[in-house]
């Protein structure tokens, strides 16, 4: 059976494992330095860093699970300036991840529909979300949602740049 959920502090660090393995997952061939991808998820995937977003009302996430066990998660910035568009009322998809071995299940299709409800609920007219360039499957996904690239933005990880889309759907 399958739940999706908001999720709360005390999850924090089934989200900061998950968000690791799947950045990774979804990543890790892309990052030759492996130092680097180890700092980045240290930076973005810790315990005490998902903890403190948890805590924040601008910052919502959903955990997901498949009978009782966490594979994936969603991350949905509130209140944060478009990179183009600066008049626009947005929101970001900062994250949306699931589990390599759970992707056959088409989960991140419905975790996608309840991030883009709850941002018209929330009455943003707008939002946006970067994907790596050669993450072709992610651009998939994205794009059958509407969303359409409408430039592009450097993303560090260690000393590298990973030129990332920005991609934008107006709600």
């Amino acid at each position: 059976m399958i739940e999706i959920r908001r999720a709360i502090p005390s999850d924090a660090i089934q989200i900061a494992l998950l968000g690791r393995v799947t950045y990774t997952e979804s990543h890790g061939d892309y990052i030759a330095n492996k130092a680097h991808l180890l700092e980045f998820n240290n930076q973005h995937y810790s315990v005490s860093k998902i903890r403190e977003e948890l805590n924040d009302e601008d910052v919502l996430y959903w955990i997901v699970f498949s009978d009782e066990l966490p594979i994936g998660f969603a991350k949905l910035s509130l209140n944060i300036e478009h990179p183009i568009k600066s008049e626009i009322n947005s929101c970001k998809l900062q994250r949306l991840y699931i589990l390599n071995d759970f992707i056959g299940l088409k989960i991140g299709s419905e975790l996608q529909d309840i991030i883009l409800q709850k941002a018209m609920d929330l009455n943003f007219k707008d939002i946006w979300l970067t994907a790596y360039y050669k993450n072709k499957k992610g651009i998939r996904f994205y794009e059958k949602y509407g969303f359409k690239e409408i430039g592009n933005i450097d993303y560090i990880v260690g000393k590298s740049n990973y030129p990332n889309l920005i991609f934008a759907k107006t709600l």
